[in-house]
């Protein structure tokens, strides 16, 4: 059995070579790719739509070659795949943006990143495909979440799943089931869910990932890595929640260096525990938590910065935890999106409800969807039957 704290004890050795050359390599790219000049939008402003098109593609050239320098003959031919597959992106997004200012058009195109990982793939953030305006929160707008959550886990409790069975301690399933804890996460961004590696090893979609985990969690390599997982394995928000719901006023909950920003992303989570204390249990975060951990464990281990026996006793661990709260995938897939509304609270984010039907479409799809449509692995890997695991010796 492996041990996340012993695992942290050789979190000081040396950087893998591997993260090494990521880093290197994205560094390079940042500062070859930003010597691209791009229109502004005051020069923007007075050509069309299909000049800022021309543009685009001749920049998008321009960093294909680039990016062909810097990995070398032997990635080049991947990077051309990937060429065409940015022009078909640039080429719908502009058809979609015809009707956009000239000057908006950049904007409309790639949002604040104009890097070319960034637009060469499908996004690997959700939440940065939600192009819904932003609306501001109040007590009605947060009444409404509320009822989108609860129809919305009542659907997913109607769903079919198979009856949970007995794993043995030393059964390979286990490792299987580890890897679909990341189920919601990987659907969404189209991951493999059959192995521990989440994509192919083609540099692009590495920078990529290196880019998402550094930019959305603040991890930059392996020490940062199983610091988070140990967190959100040991605490997370299943601690969050039991704190916030027993608070008897949101004002425990502040302290004076907070602005009137997380004052008020307090009080929505406040709101939302006390809600909901009587209904879940704390215990009931163990998807959200365990979830997400899941995920970092496999991006982890594709980028190398743990093993691949590391990541398999981490999500063992991690397996662990989930059995012992929850008794179902539909279960699991509640408390992701019963996690995942309390985190949009604290973020001010009002876009949650799409949010919300974007887990639970990834759901449906592990849990009903057609093999020949590379989905419904959950419903194909029964959940674990607590009573009959033998967890202890």
């Amino acid at each position: 059995m492996f041990d996340i704290n012993e695992i942290m004890k050789q979190a000081q050795q040396t950087k893998e070579q591997a993260l090494d050359a990521v880093k290197e390599t994205m560094e390079k790219n940042e500062e070859r790719i930003n010597e691209i000049e791009v229109p502004g939008s005051e020069k923007s402003a007075s050509i069309s739509a299909s000049k800022v098109e021309e543009q685009i593609s001749a920049n998008t050239q321009r960093q294909v070659e680039i990016l062909g320098q810097m990995f070398g003959p032997d990635s080049m031919a991947q990077t051309a795949v990937n060429e065409e597959r940015l022009q078909e992106m640039v080429n719908d997004k502009v058809a979609k943006a015809a009707s956009s200012a000239a000057g908006d058009l950049l904007e409309h195109l790639f949002g604040e990143d104009m890097g070319v990982l960034a637009a060469a793939l499908e996004t690997l953030e959700m939440e940065d495909a939600d192009d819904e305006e932003e609306l501001s929160f109040s007590l009605e707008l947060e009444e409404n979440l509320y009822s989108t959550l609860e129809e919305t886990m009542a659907r997913l409790e109607s769903m079919p799943e198979p009856e949970a069975v007995p794993y043995q301690k030393d059964d390979v399933k286990w490792e299987h089931f580890g890897i679909l804890l990341s189920g919601i996460l990987s659907t969404l961004n189209s991951h493999h869910l059959d192995r521990m590696d989440v994509e192919e090893h083609i540099p692009v979609m590495e920078q990529k990932i290196v880019s998402l985990v550094r930019r959305s969690w603040g991890i930059d390599g392996r020490s940062d890595l199983l610091d988070r997982i140990r967190d959100l394995a040991r605490d997370g928000y299943i601690l969050r929640y039991q704190l916030y719901s027993e608070a008897s006023s949101p004002e425990e909950l502040m302290d004076e260096t907070m602005d009137e920003e997380d004052r008020e992303s307090v009080s929505r989570a406040w709101r939302f525990s006390r809600r909901y204390k009587s209904q879940y249990a704390p215990g009931f975060m163990a998807g959200w938590d365990v979830g997400r951990a899941a995920m970092l464990t496999r991006w982890g281990c594709y980028l190398g910065w743990i093993t691949e026996s590391e990541a398999v006793g981490i999500l063992w661990e991690l397996s662990r935890k989930v059995v012992e709260e929850l008794h179902s995938w539909r279960e699991f897939a509640q408390s992701y999106l019963f996690g995942g509304l309390m985190w949009k609270l604290l973020c001010g984010d009002s876009s949650a409800g799409s949010y919300l039907g974007y887990l639970a479409d990834a759901a449906t799809d592990l849990l009903t969807g057609k093999k020949e449509q590379n989905n419904g692995q959950w419903r194909d890997c029964p959940w674990p039957a607590k009573r009959k695991i033998g967890f202890l010796p």
